[in-house]
């Protein structure tokens, strides 16, 4: 990790709901931002941010989030999420989100992520997978 990792660190995202990322189970009239897309573009936007202050072989992983999803964004709107880091604690790096569509704020969500060393966890995952029969 470079010394420029540091909490205050912020970059703002912007994601375009598209088909993709919506609900379908209520029909084409009420296709909104699904919640676990959400979710996965604030993963993208806070590992994007992080990218720029790891050091090569060094990347991250989620491990937790928090997600108050207050509004529904339609289906072509455009969502801007404000990614913040709060505290970075050793390999553990904390975010604090908040997301708006053009009409209104739509979630306030917190975030961890712990960076890894590439190689230390593909040589983890290959003792695993040995372990559970998947080759």
């Amino acid at each position: 990790m470079k010394s420029s990792l540091q909490a205050g660190l912020n970059k703002t995202t912007s994601v375009l709901v598209d088909r993709e990322r919506t609900i379908d189970f209520m029909g084409d009239k009420a296709r909104v931002y699904a919640t676990p897309m959400l979710v996965r573009d604030i993963e993208v936007a806070c590992r994007n941010l992080l990218l720029q202050h790891l050091d090569a072989g060094e990347d991250s992983v989620g491990t937790r989030v928090e997600l108050d999803h207050m509004g529904a964004t339609l289906l072509g709107m455009n969502v801007q999420l404000a990614v913040r880091i709060s505290e970075v604690k050793g390999r553990a790096v904390s975010f604090e989100i908040d997301g708006c569509d053009e009409v209104e704020p739509i979630c306030r969500c917190k975030h961890q992520r712990f960076v890894v060393d590439l190689a230390t966890t593909e040589k983890r995952l290959a003792a695993k997978a040995q372990k559970a029969g998947i080759t």
